[in-house]
């Protein structure tokens, strides 16, 4: 019987960890369990509203979280692991399904093949690499975000890291969240100030597709 070495591999959870176990208390807001995001609707492969992550992304992010606890801040994951099941529900929903419910409110601006034609949707995601995350920074003083100048997963020049037309305040506050993501390992994108990959990150060439589900994580 031939064994699907490749198979194995990407419904292997073992250099996975639940975030909170690393970080706990850290606040959780996986948008893609819920029906708040850019579909709509539930995205298939999100079978728990907790973030899953690589055990090397996971010390980084600790590191990051004293750092900003210290700061007076906590993290805030809408995002890590995203299984290949997910991604394929993008890739369906920008080729086939006309429903645009949500455009008001990710991609007013955009019609639906150019969230791909400019990179806030790829085919592949380093999320499925399992040590990618998208964050933001909760003051602990007030119990708010802070203002970043665009909200996640708003598809716009607006979320450009490097993007002019916000207030000083607003890109203070993302040179702040990426300046401390940096200088613990990670790197950011041009397209989005709350994306983030690892830079030495574990499994660079393999898209995992398990659900993520933390009860996997003990099989």
């Amino acid at each position: 019987m031939a064994v699907d070495f490749e198979k194995m591999a990407i419904n292997d959870t073992s250099g996975f960890v639940l975030l909170s176990d690393y970080i706990p208390g850290i606040i959780q807001e996986i948008r893609y369990f819920s029906t708040y995001n850019f579909i709509g609707d539930k995205i298939d492969g999100y079978e728990s509203p907790c973030a899953l992550i690589t055990k090397d992304a996971a010390r980084a992010l600790k590191a990051v979280a004293n750092e900003m606890n210290v700061k007076g801040y906590r993290l805030k994951i809408f995002d890590a692991y995203r299984p290949a099941t997910a991604v394929k529900h993008f890739v369906m929903w920008g080729i086939e399904d006309l429903d645009q419910r949500m455009k008001p409110f990710f991609y007013p601006d955009l019609e639906k093949q150019a969230l791909f034609e400019q990179g806030y949707i790829a085919s592949k995601s380093s999320h499925s690499r399992g040590s990618t995350v998208d964050l933001t920074l909760l003051d602990m003083a007030t119990g708010k975000e802070i203002d970043m100048g665009s909200p996640f997963d708003f598809f716009s020049d607006i979320s450009h890291p490097d993007y002019m037309g916000v207030t000083d305040e607003q890109y203070e506050n993302r040179m702040f969240l990426q300046s401390v993501m940096v200088r613990n390992g990670f790197a950011p994108i041009d397209c989005e100030w709350w994306h983030f990959t690892l830079c030495n990150e574990p499994y660079p060439d393999t898209y995992f597709e398990f659900p993520n589900d933390p009860h996997l994580l003990s099989l």
